[in-house]
Protein backbone atom coordinates (compact mmCIF):
# COMPACT_ATOMS: atom_id res chain seq x y z
CA UNK A 1 0.00 0.00 0.00
CA UNK A 2 1.27 3.50 -0.83
CA UNK A 3 2.04 5.88 2.04
CA UNK A 4 -0.99 7.82 3.22
CA UNK A 5 -1.01 11.42 2.03
CA UNK A 6 -1.34 14.03 4.77
CA UNK A 7 -4.91 15.15 5.38
CA UNK A 8 -6.07 18.47 3.96
CA UNK A 9 -8.74 21.04 4.82
CA UNK A 10 -8.40 20.81 8.64
CA UNK A 11 -11.43 23.09 9.05
CA UNK A 12 -14.67 23.18 7.13
CA UNK A 13 -16.70 26.43 7.17
CA UNK A 14 -20.06 25.82 5.60
CA UNK A 15 -23.53 27.32 5.32
CA UNK A 16 -26.31 24.79 4.81
CA UNK A 17 -29.77 25.60 3.42
CA UNK A 18 -32.80 23.39 2.91
CA UNK A 19 -34.99 23.86 -0.17
CA UNK A 20 -38.64 23.75 0.99
CA UNK A 21 -41.15 22.50 -1.53
CA UNK A 22 -38.58 22.36 -4.31
CA UNK A 23 -38.98 20.05 -7.29
CA UNK A 24 -35.59 18.29 -7.58
CA UNK A 25 -36.09 17.80 -11.31
CA UNK A 26 -36.33 21.58 -11.85
CA UNK A 27 -33.84 22.77 -9.25
CA UNK A 28 -30.76 22.53 -11.44
CA UNK A 29 -32.29 24.67 -14.16
CA UNK A 30 -33.65 27.13 -11.61
CA UNK A 31 -30.28 27.55 -9.92
CA UNK A 32 -28.42 27.78 -13.23
CA UNK A 33 -30.57 30.79 -14.12
CA UNK A 34 -29.66 32.74 -10.97
CA UNK A 35 -27.35 35.63 -11.98
CA UNK A 36 -24.46 34.64 -9.73
CA UNK A 37 -24.34 31.08 -11.13
CA UNK A 38 -25.59 31.65 -14.70
CA UNK A 39 -22.18 32.05 -16.40
CA UNK A 40 -20.36 29.40 -14.38
CA UNK A 41 -19.90 25.88 -15.70
CA UNK A 42 -21.11 23.37 -13.10
CA UNK A 43 -19.43 20.08 -12.27
CA UNK A 44 -21.51 17.02 -11.42
CA UNK A 45 -20.43 14.14 -9.18
CA UNK A 46 -22.08 10.94 -8.04
CA UNK A 47 -21.32 10.43 -4.35
CA UNK A 48 -21.91 7.33 -2.24
CA UNK A 49 -21.06 7.53 1.46
CA UNK A 50 -20.99 4.91 4.19
CA UNK A 51 -20.93 6.23 7.77
CA UNK A 52 -19.35 4.19 10.54
CA UNK A 53 -19.83 4.05 14.30
CA UNK A 54 -19.72 1.57 17.14
CA UNK A 55 -22.90 -0.35 18.06
CA UNK A 56 -23.19 2.02 21.05
CA UNK A 57 -22.78 5.04 18.73
CA UNK A 58 -19.70 6.24 20.55
CA UNK A 59 -18.82 8.69 17.78
CA UNK A 60 -22.31 10.14 17.54
CA UNK A 61 -22.33 10.84 21.27
CA UNK A 62 -19.24 13.02 20.79
CA UNK A 63 -20.55 14.73 17.63
CA UNK A 64 -17.97 12.97 15.44
CA UNK A 65 -18.65 11.61 11.96
CA UNK A 66 -16.49 9.08 10.10
CA UNK A 67 -17.26 8.04 6.55
CA UNK A 68 -15.91 6.40 3.42
CA UNK A 69 -16.93 8.20 0.23
CA UNK A 70 -16.96 6.76 -3.27
CA UNK A 71 -16.71 9.43 -5.94
CA UNK A 72 -17.95 8.36 -9.36
CA UNK A 73 -19.44 5.03 -10.39
CA UNK A 74 -18.40 1.54 -9.34
CA UNK A 75 -16.48 0.98 -12.61
CA UNK A 76 -13.86 3.65 -11.92
CA UNK A 77 -14.25 4.87 -8.33
CA UNK A 78 -12.18 7.19 -6.18
CA UNK A 79 -12.23 6.63 -2.43
CA UNK A 80 -11.98 9.24 0.31
CA UNK A 81 -12.01 8.73 4.06
CA UNK A 82 -13.26 11.70 6.10
CA UNK A 83 -13.30 12.44 9.81
CA UNK A 84 -15.37 15.40 11.02
CA UNK A 85 -15.47 16.73 14.56
CA UNK A 86 -18.49 18.40 16.13
CA UNK A 87 -19.55 21.85 14.96
CA UNK A 88 -19.21 24.73 17.38
CA UNK A 89 -22.86 25.82 17.48
CA UNK A 90 -26.41 24.98 16.41
CA UNK A 91 -26.48 27.40 13.49
CA UNK A 92 -26.87 26.80 9.76
CA UNK A 93 -23.33 28.21 9.60
CA UNK A 94 -21.03 25.49 10.88
CA UNK A 95 -17.31 25.45 11.58
CA UNK A 96 -15.93 22.02 12.26
CA UNK A 97 -12.74 20.08 11.95
CA UNK A 98 -12.45 18.04 8.76
CA UNK A 99 -9.68 15.62 7.77
CA UNK A 100 -10.13 14.08 4.32
CA UNK A 101 -7.66 11.53 2.96
CA UNK A 102 -7.59 9.44 -0.26
CA UNK A 103 -7.67 5.69 0.47
CA UNK A 104 -7.24 2.73 -1.91
CA UNK A 105 -10.63 1.06 -1.46
CA UNK A 106 -13.91 1.01 0.47
CA UNK A 107 -12.37 -0.26 3.71
CA UNK A 108 -11.64 2.03 6.63
CA UNK A 109 -7.97 2.86 7.02
CA UNK A 110 -6.43 3.22 10.49
CA UNK A 111 -3.34 4.82 8.92
CA UNK A 112 -5.47 7.59 7.42
CA UNK A 113 -6.52 8.57 10.95
CA UNK A 114 -3.06 8.89 12.44
CA UNK A 115 -2.63 12.63 11.84
CA UNK A 116 -6.14 13.46 13.11
CA UNK A 117 -7.76 13.82 16.57
CA UNK A 118 -8.62 10.11 16.36
CA UNK A 119 -5.36 9.15 18.07
CA UNK A 120 -6.45 10.94 21.26
CA UNK A 121 -9.92 9.44 21.02
CA UNK A 122 -8.71 5.87 20.43
CA UNK A 123 -5.13 5.50 21.73
CA UNK A 124 -5.11 1.68 21.80
CA UNK A 125 -7.09 1.08 18.58
CA UNK A 126 -9.95 -0.77 20.29
CA UNK A 127 -12.55 1.77 19.16
CA UNK A 128 -11.50 1.43 15.52
CA UNK A 129 -11.91 -2.35 15.67
CA UNK A 130 -15.52 -2.02 16.84
CA UNK A 131 -16.64 0.30 14.03
CA UNK A 132 -19.54 -0.88 11.83
CA UNK A 133 -21.55 0.67 8.96
CA UNK A 134 -24.64 2.43 10.33
CA UNK A 135 -26.22 4.27 7.36
CA UNK A 136 -25.45 5.47 3.84
CA UNK A 137 -26.08 8.55 1.73
CA UNK A 138 -26.32 8.56 -2.06
CA UNK A 139 -26.72 11.78 -3.99
CA UNK A 140 -25.78 13.72 -7.07
CA UNK A 141 -23.77 16.85 -6.32
CA UNK A 142 -23.71 19.78 -8.73
CA UNK A 143 -20.92 22.25 -7.95
CA UNK A 144 -20.42 25.87 -8.99
CA UNK A 145 -17.23 27.66 -7.94
CA UNK A 146 -17.79 31.37 -7.26
CA UNK A 147 -14.65 33.53 -7.28
CA UNK A 148 -15.23 37.07 -6.10
CA UNK A 149 -13.29 40.27 -6.67
CA UNK A 150 -12.30 40.50 -3.00
CA UNK A 151 -10.41 37.20 -3.33
CA UNK A 152 -13.00 35.05 -1.57
CA UNK A 153 -13.93 31.72 -3.11
CA UNK A 154 -17.22 29.94 -2.37
CA UNK A 155 -18.19 26.48 -3.53
CA UNK A 156 -21.94 26.21 -4.09
CA UNK A 157 -23.17 22.60 -4.06
CA UNK A 158 -26.65 21.29 -4.83
CA UNK A 159 -27.14 17.82 -3.34
CA UNK A 160 -30.10 15.70 -4.44
CA UNK A 161 -30.51 12.08 -3.37
CA UNK A 162 -31.36 10.06 -0.28
CA UNK A 163 -30.25 8.77 3.10
CA UNK A 164 -30.69 5.04 3.72
CA UNK A 165 -30.74 3.49 7.20
CA UNK A 166 -31.92 -0.12 7.16
CA UNK A 167 -35.33 -0.07 5.46
CA UNK A 168 -35.82 3.65 6.16
CA UNK A 169 -35.10 6.36 3.60
CA UNK A 170 -35.14 10.16 3.63
CA UNK A 171 -34.77 12.69 0.83
CA UNK A 172 -31.67 14.84 0.45
CA UNK A 173 -32.39 18.15 -1.25
CA UNK A 174 -30.17 20.96 0.00
CA UNK A 175 -27.65 23.63 -0.84
CA UNK A 176 -24.22 23.87 0.76
CA UNK A 177 -22.01 26.94 0.55
CA UNK A 178 -18.45 26.05 1.54
CA UNK A 179 -15.79 28.68 2.12
CA UNK A 180 -12.63 27.89 0.17
CA UNK A 181 -10.97 31.29 0.71
CA UNK A 182 -11.91 34.53 2.43
CA UNK A 183 -14.24 35.41 5.30
CA UNK A 184 -17.56 33.72 6.28
CA UNK A 185 -19.45 36.86 5.22
CA UNK A 186 -18.80 35.76 1.63
CA UNK A 187 -20.98 32.68 2.23
CA UNK A 188 -23.93 34.84 3.22
CA UNK A 189 -23.38 37.26 0.33
CA UNK A 190 -23.48 34.45 -2.23
CA UNK A 191 -26.38 32.67 -0.47
CA UNK A 192 -28.45 35.87 -0.38
CA UNK A 193 -28.05 36.27 -4.13
CA UNK A 194 -29.35 32.74 -4.63
CA UNK A 195 -32.17 33.31 -2.10
CA UNK A 196 -33.57 36.18 -4.17
CA UNK A 197 -35.15 33.70 -6.55
CA UNK A 198 -34.97 30.31 -4.78
CA UNK A 199 -36.89 29.52 -1.57
CA UNK A 200 -34.52 28.42 1.19
CA UNK A 201 -34.55 27.63 4.90
CA UNK A 202 -31.55 27.64 7.25
CA UNK A 203 -30.71 23.99 8.02
CA UNK A 204 -28.85 23.09 11.20
CA UNK A 205 -28.60 19.31 10.74
CA UNK A 206 -25.77 17.76 8.75
CA UNK A 207 -26.38 14.69 6.60
CA UNK A 208 -24.71 12.61 9.30
CA UNK A 209 -27.05 14.00 11.99
CA UNK A 210 -30.05 13.30 9.78
CA UNK A 211 -28.74 9.78 9.14
CA UNK A 212 -28.49 9.03 12.85
CA UNK A 213 -31.97 10.48 13.43
CA UNK A 214 -33.38 8.35 10.60
CA UNK A 215 -31.76 5.20 12.00
CA UNK A 216 -33.28 5.94 15.40
CA UNK A 217 -36.73 6.78 14.03
CA UNK A 218 -36.41 10.40 15.12
CA UNK A 219 -36.30 12.29 11.83
CA UNK A 220 -38.83 15.15 11.50
CA UNK A 221 -39.69 14.96 15.20
CA UNK A 222 -40.47 18.06 17.29
CA UNK A 223 -37.42 20.04 18.41
CA UNK A 224 -37.94 21.33 21.94
CA UNK A 225 -36.22 24.08 23.88
CA UNK A 226 -32.79 23.41 25.35
CA UNK A 227 -31.23 25.68 28.00
CA UNK A 228 -28.27 27.48 26.37
CA UNK A 229 -24.86 26.89 27.94
CA UNK A 230 -24.15 30.10 29.82
CA UNK A 231 -21.39 30.87 32.30
CA UNK A 232 -21.06 34.00 34.47
CA UNK A 233 -17.82 35.05 32.77
CA UNK A 234 -19.45 35.46 29.34
CA UNK A 235 -19.86 39.00 27.95
CA UNK A 236 -23.49 40.01 27.55
CA UNK A 237 -23.36 39.97 23.74
CA UNK A 238 -21.82 36.49 23.71
CA UNK A 239 -24.62 35.29 25.98
CA UNK A 240 -27.17 36.94 23.67
CA UNK A 241 -25.65 35.12 20.72
CA UNK A 242 -25.91 31.71 22.41
CA UNK A 243 -29.46 32.27 23.62
CA UNK A 244 -30.77 33.66 20.33
CA UNK A 245 -29.01 30.97 18.29
CA UNK A 246 -30.61 28.15 20.29
CA UNK A 247 -34.08 29.70 20.05
CA UNK A 248 -33.82 30.48 16.34
CA UNK A 249 -32.61 26.92 15.76
CA UNK A 250 -35.72 25.58 17.49
CA UNK A 251 -37.91 27.63 15.15
CA UNK A 252 -36.14 26.79 11.88
CA UNK A 253 -35.65 23.11 12.76
CA UNK A 254 -39.37 22.64 13.35
CA UNK A 255 -40.21 24.54 10.17
CA UNK A 256 -37.95 22.14 8.27
CA UNK A 257 -39.61 19.17 10.00
CA UNK A 258 -43.07 20.42 9.06
CA UNK A 259 -42.56 19.33 5.45
CA UNK A 260 -42.43 15.66 6.39
CA UNK A 261 -44.46 15.62 9.62
CA UNK A 262 -48.16 15.82 10.40
CA UNK A 263 -47.46 15.93 14.14
CA UNK A 264 -49.28 18.90 15.79
CA UNK A 265 -46.40 19.16 18.25
CA UNK A 266 -44.06 20.19 15.42
CA UNK A 267 -46.31 23.18 14.73
CA UNK A 268 -46.52 23.96 18.45
CA UNK A 269 -42.74 23.85 18.94
CA UNK A 270 -42.16 26.04 15.87
CA UNK A 271 -44.39 28.72 17.40
CA UNK A 272 -42.75 28.29 20.79
CA UNK A 273 -39.34 28.69 19.16
CA UNK A 274 -40.31 31.95 17.48
CA UNK A 275 -41.92 33.34 20.63
CA UNK A 276 -38.85 32.43 22.68
CA UNK A 277 -36.66 34.09 20.06
CA UNK A 278 -38.68 37.33 20.07
CA UNK A 279 -38.77 37.30 23.90
CA UNK A 280 -34.99 37.02 24.02
CA UNK A 281 -34.63 39.86 21.52
CA UNK A 282 -36.60 42.04 23.94
CA UNK A 283 -34.56 40.80 26.88
CA UNK A 284 -31.23 41.65 25.24
CA UNK A 285 -32.45 44.80 23.50
CA UNK A 286 -30.22 47.18 25.53
CA UNK A 287 -27.15 45.32 24.23
CA UNK A 288 -28.22 45.09 20.58
CA UNK A 289 -27.58 47.63 17.85
CA UNK A 290 -31.12 48.56 16.69
CA UNK A 291 -30.01 49.47 13.18
CA UNK A 292 -28.54 45.99 12.68
CA UNK A 293 -31.79 44.11 13.38
CA UNK A 294 -33.05 42.34 10.24
CA UNK A 295 -36.61 42.91 9.05
CA UNK A 296 -39.06 40.14 9.90
CA UNK A 297 -41.91 41.58 7.86
CA UNK A 298 -41.60 38.77 5.23
CA UNK A 299 -42.44 36.25 8.00
CA UNK A 300 -45.84 37.80 8.74
CA UNK A 301 -47.89 35.59 6.39
CA UNK A 302 -46.16 32.42 7.57
CA UNK A 303 -46.59 33.23 11.26
CA UNK A 304 -50.28 34.07 10.72
CA UNK A 305 -50.90 30.76 8.97
CA UNK A 306 -48.91 28.92 11.63
CA UNK A 307 -51.00 30.47 14.42
CA UNK A 308 -54.26 29.60 12.68
CA UNK A 309 -53.09 26.02 12.17
CA UNK A 310 -52.08 25.68 15.82
CA UNK A 311 -55.45 27.00 17.01
CA UNK A 312 -57.31 24.49 14.83
CA UNK A 313 -55.16 21.59 16.01
CA UNK A 314 -55.62 22.59 19.67
CA UNK A 315 -59.39 22.66 19.15
CA UNK A 316 -59.30 19.22 17.51
CA UNK A 317 -56.91 17.44 19.86
CA UNK A 318 -57.23 19.21 23.22
CA UNK A 319 -60.15 21.59 23.70
CA UNK A 320 -63.17 19.79 22.25
CA UNK A 321 -62.59 16.01 22.79
CA UNK A 322 -63.31 16.10 26.58
CA UNK A 323 -66.87 17.30 25.86
CA UNK A 324 -67.76 14.75 23.18
CA UNK A 325 -69.40 12.19 25.49
CA UNK A 326 -71.42 14.84 27.34
CA UNK A 327 -72.81 16.21 24.07
CA UNK A 328 -73.50 12.88 22.36
CA UNK A 329 -74.93 11.12 25.43
CA UNK A 330 -75.76 8.01 23.40
CA UNK A 331 -77.75 10.00 20.82
CA UNK A 332 -76.96 8.88 17.26
CA UNK A 333 -77.94 12.14 15.49
CA UNK A 334 -75.75 14.06 17.93
CA UNK A 335 -72.90 11.63 17.27
CA UNK A 336 -73.19 12.39 13.54
CA UNK A 337 -73.22 16.13 14.27
CA UNK A 338 -70.08 15.84 16.39
CA UNK A 339 -68.37 13.76 13.70
CA UNK A 340 -69.31 16.32 11.03
CA UNK A 341 -67.86 19.07 13.21
CA UNK A 342 -64.55 17.28 13.75
CA UNK A 343 -64.28 16.45 10.04
CA UNK A 344 -64.90 20.09 9.12
CA UNK A 345 -62.22 21.28 11.56
CA UNK A 346 -59.79 18.62 10.31
CA UNK A 347 -60.42 19.77 6.75
CA UNK A 348 -59.73 23.38 7.74
CA UNK A 349 -56.55 22.30 9.52
CA UNK A 350 -55.33 20.44 6.45
CA UNK A 351 -55.95 23.48 4.25
CA UNK A 352 -54.09 25.63 6.78
CA UNK A 353 -51.17 23.20 6.84
CA UNK A 354 -50.94 23.51 3.05
CA UNK A 355 -51.00 27.29 3.44
CA UNK A 356 -48.05 27.10 5.85
CA UNK A 357 -46.08 24.93 3.44
CA UNK A 358 -46.94 27.22 0.56
CA UNK A 359 -45.78 30.27 2.55
CA UNK A 360 -42.37 28.61 2.96
CA UNK A 361 -41.92 28.74 -0.81
CA UNK A 362 -41.70 32.53 -0.80
CA UNK A 363 -38.04 33.47 -1.45
CA UNK A 364 -38.38 36.65 0.61
CA UNK A 365 -39.08 34.57 3.71
CA UNK A 366 -35.95 32.47 3.27
CA UNK A 367 -33.90 35.59 2.62
CA UNK A 368 -35.17 37.10 5.90
CA UNK A 369 -34.30 33.95 7.85
CA UNK A 370 -30.88 33.87 6.19
CA UNK A 371 -30.31 37.50 7.19
CA UNK A 372 -31.32 36.61 10.75
CA UNK A 373 -28.78 33.79 10.81
CA UNK A 374 -26.07 36.19 9.67
CA UNK A 375 -27.16 38.78 12.24
CA UNK A 376 -26.91 36.26 15.09
CA UNK A 377 -23.52 35.05 13.87
CA UNK A 378 -22.21 38.62 13.80
CA UNK A 379 -23.47 39.78 17.19
CA UNK A 380 -20.08 39.59 18.86
CA UNK A 381 -18.21 41.02 15.87
CA UNK A 382 -19.96 44.38 15.52
CA UNK A 383 -20.42 47.17 18.07
CA UNK A 384 -23.82 47.48 19.69
CA UNK A 385 -25.32 50.51 21.40
CA UNK A 386 -23.41 52.92 23.63
CA UNK A 387 -25.18 51.22 26.49
CA UNK A 388 -24.03 47.79 25.30
CA UNK A 389 -20.38 48.88 25.43
CA UNK A 390 -20.80 49.54 29.15
CA UNK A 391 -22.70 46.27 29.54
CA UNK A 392 -19.71 44.29 28.30
CA UNK A 393 -17.89 45.29 31.49
CA UNK A 394 -20.80 44.26 33.69
CA UNK A 395 -21.23 40.83 35.27
CA UNK A 396 -23.57 38.69 33.18
CA UNK A 397 -25.08 37.23 36.34
CA UNK A 398 -25.87 40.67 37.75
CA UNK A 399 -27.21 41.94 34.43
CA UNK A 400 -29.44 38.85 34.04
CA UNK A 401 -30.93 39.22 37.50
CA UNK A 402 -31.67 42.90 36.96
CA UNK A 403 -33.40 42.27 33.61
CA UNK A 404 -35.45 39.39 34.99
CA UNK A 405 -36.56 41.41 38.04
CA UNK A 406 -37.68 44.19 35.73
CA UNK A 407 -39.62 41.80 33.51
CA UNK A 408 -41.20 40.10 36.54
CA UNK A 409 -42.36 43.44 37.92
CA UNK A 410 -43.94 44.32 34.56
CA UNK A 411 -45.70 40.93 34.41
CA UNK A 412 -46.95 41.23 38.01
CA UNK A 413 -48.40 44.66 37.34
CA UNK A 414 -50.16 43.44 34.18
CA UNK A 415 -51.56 40.38 35.95
CA UNK A 416 -52.99 42.42 38.83
CA UNK A 417 -54.71 44.77 36.37
CA UNK A 418 -56.08 41.98 34.12
CA UNK A 419 -59.79 42.61 34.59
CA UNK A 420 -60.78 42.34 30.91
CA UNK A 421 -60.27 39.64 28.30
CA UNK A 422 -57.85 41.88 26.40
CA UNK A 423 -55.87 42.64 29.55
CA UNK A 424 -55.80 38.95 30.46
CA UNK A 425 -54.38 38.15 27.04
CA UNK A 426 -51.67 40.76 27.58
CA UNK A 427 -50.84 39.28 30.99
CA UNK A 428 -50.62 35.82 29.42
CA UNK A 429 -48.15 37.06 26.82
CA UNK A 430 -46.00 38.60 29.54
CA UNK A 431 -46.21 35.33 31.54
CA UNK A 432 -44.84 33.48 28.50
CA UNK A 433 -42.05 36.00 28.01
CA UNK A 434 -41.10 35.76 31.66
CA UNK A 435 -41.06 31.95 31.61
CA UNK A 436 -39.02 31.75 28.41
CA UNK A 437 -36.41 34.20 29.74
CA UNK A 438 -36.26 32.52 33.15
CA UNK A 439 -35.66 29.14 31.51
CA UNK A 440 -32.99 30.54 29.19
CA UNK A 441 -31.05 32.26 31.99
CA UNK A 442 -31.71 29.76 34.76
CA UNK A 443 -28.03 28.90 35.25
CA UNK A 444 -27.38 32.55 36.18
CA UNK A 445 -30.38 33.08 38.49
CA UNK A 446 -31.25 32.10 42.09
CA UNK A 447 -32.57 28.55 41.80
CA UNK A 448 -35.48 28.67 44.28
CA UNK A 449 -36.86 32.00 43.09
CA UNK A 450 -36.51 30.95 39.45
CA UNK A 451 -38.41 27.72 40.04
CA UNK A 452 -41.18 29.59 41.88
CA UNK A 453 -41.52 32.28 39.23
CA UNK A 454 -41.52 29.74 36.40
CA UNK A 455 -44.31 27.82 38.09
CA UNK A 456 -46.34 30.98 38.70
CA UNK A 457 -45.96 32.11 35.09
CA UNK A 458 -46.84 28.64 33.81
CA UNK A 459 -50.00 28.52 35.96
CA UNK A 460 -51.17 31.93 34.74
CA UNK A 461 -50.37 31.06 31.13
CA UNK A 462 -52.30 27.79 31.36
CA UNK A 463 -55.33 29.19 33.18
CA UNK A 464 -55.86 32.08 30.78
CA UNK A 465 -54.90 29.91 27.82
CA UNK A 466 -57.64 27.35 28.46
CA UNK A 467 -60.30 30.05 28.28
CA UNK A 468 -58.80 31.53 25.14
CA UNK A 469 -58.53 28.11 23.46
CA UNK A 470 -62.20 27.43 24.15
CA UNK A 471 -63.17 30.82 22.71
CA UNK A 472 -61.12 30.07 19.59
CA UNK A 473 -62.76 26.66 19.19
CA UNK A 474 -66.23 28.19 19.41
CA UNK A 475 -65.27 30.76 16.77
CA UNK A 476 -64.19 27.98 14.41
CA UNK A 477 -67.43 26.08 14.96
CA UNK A 478 -69.49 29.23 14.37
CA UNK A 479 -68.06 29.39 10.86
CA UNK A 480 -69.38 25.89 10.07
CA UNK A 481 -72.91 25.20 8.85
CA UNK A 482 -73.72 22.76 11.64
CA UNK A 483 -76.61 21.90 13.97
CA UNK A 484 -77.36 25.03 16.08
CA UNK A 485 -77.74 22.76 19.10
CA UNK A 486 -74.01 22.04 19.13
CA UNK A 487 -73.12 25.71 19.31
CA UNK A 488 -75.74 26.18 22.02
CA UNK A 489 -74.27 23.30 24.01
CA UNK A 490 -70.79 24.76 23.82
CA UNK A 491 -72.03 28.22 24.84
CA UNK A 492 -73.55 26.56 27.88
CA UNK A 493 -70.24 24.87 28.65
CA UNK A 494 -68.47 28.21 28.32
CA UNK A 495 -70.94 29.88 30.66
CA UNK A 496 -70.47 27.11 33.20
CA UNK A 497 -66.68 27.40 32.99
CA UNK A 498 -66.86 31.15 33.65
CA UNK A 499 -68.70 30.65 36.96
CA UNK A 500 -66.53 30.91 40.12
Amino acid sequence: MKPVDPPHHPQEIELKLALPGANPAQLLKQLSRTPILARRQPTQLQLHNVYYDTPEQHLHQQSIALRIRRVGNSAKPQWLQTLKTGKQNNSALSQRGEWETPVPNERLSAKALKATPWTALDPDGSLFKSLRPCFTTRFERTIWLVRRRDGSVVEVALDVGQIVAGDQTAVICELEFELKAGQPAALFDVAQQVARSVAVLPATQSKAERGYALAQGGLATPVRALPPKLTPDLPVLAAAQRVLSEMFCQFTSNMNALHASEDPEVVHQARVGWRRFKSACRLFRPALAPDALPSWEPLHALLTCLGELRNLEVALTETLPPFADAYIAGNEPRARTWEAMTQALAHDAELQRKAVRYALRDPSLGAALLATTQWIEGLTAVPGTVESAALQKQSLRRWSRQRIKRLHAKYKQAFQAANTLEAQHGARILAKRLRYCLEALQSLLPAKRTKRWVQQATNVQSAIGVTRDFTQAMAFIARQDLNPGLAEFLRGVAAGRSQP
